[in-house]
């Protein structure tokens, strides 16, 4: 795969420098680790790194969009997450040990992600406590947002795991009404429900007959997320 190094501060290295996991740093330290960090350009489907293989970087996407997917025991596929600019990932690969990837990480259109070596961004945390607890904070973020998914994951009711997978998806949450997009293809959101696709098409043409959403290809609008919501309550 095509990469590249870094030598100046663009737009996506200033969005970059906005992570929750580099915020907290000094313009010296951002510089050192970004000194040592490539431009990977993924063509359509192409995988940026396997499940179990060793792991020495993580990713900031830059523009595209990924999705991370493992393989189960009989070789399906399942996606776990769909990955847009501004996402980092792999980021638990800075304490893990042994380093290894949980997933297989795939571009869905032509995209670019930032690959930051590991030992570079351990080794600030290592000279820093303030760098180390932005960090801890980020991991603990993203902890109570996996509980969040394991809890729609758990729910029993394939329509129900869809309905909160699409209210998730409003800005606003349930409070007010508004468009999403998909952020995967259907298919694929279908995999990441834990459902046939037949099955996503069947229910999500049941929410459009009864008014509760509105399909235009990837873009949904659901006017009355309250009223979508109780119908998995």
């Amino acid at each position: 795969m095509p990469a590249e190094g870094i030598e100046t501060v663009s737009d996506d290295l200033r969005a970059l420098q906005q992570h929750p996991l580099f915020h907290a740093f000094d313009a010296v330290d951002f510089a050192r680790v970004i000194r040592q960090a490539r431009r990977v350009r993924l063509g359509h489907h192409q995988v940026l790194y396997r499940q179990d293989m060793p792991a020495s970087h993580f990713y900031f996407v830059v523009s595209g969009c990924l999705r991370l997917y493992r393989l189960d025991a009989s070789g399906i596929d399942r996606t776990l997450d769909s990955l847009a600019p501004g996402d980092c990932f792999a980021e638990v690969m800075i304490y893990a040990d042994p380093a290894r990837y949980a997933c297989y990480a795939e571009a869905l259109k032509q995209s670019e992600v930032l690959m930051i070596p590991v030992k570079a961004y351990r080794a600030l945390l290592a000279e820093n406590p303030d760098y180390a607890q932005h960090a801890l904070r980020h991991y603990a973020s993203r902890a109570v947002s996996r509980f969040h998914d394991l809890e729609i994951m758990t729910v029993q009711n394939a329509r129900d795991r869809l309905i909160r997978y699409l209210v998730d998806l409003l800005p606003g949450g349930a409070r007010e009404g508004g468009e999403v997009e998909l952020p995967l293809p259907k298919c694929l959101v279908a995999s990441r429900l834990a459902m046939q696709p037949e099955t996503f098409s069947r229910i999500l043409a049941e929410l459009k007959a009864s008014g509760l959403v509105r399909v235009n290809k990837s873009r949904l609008f659901i006017p009355n997320p309250t009223r979508l919501m109780t119908l998995s309550q």
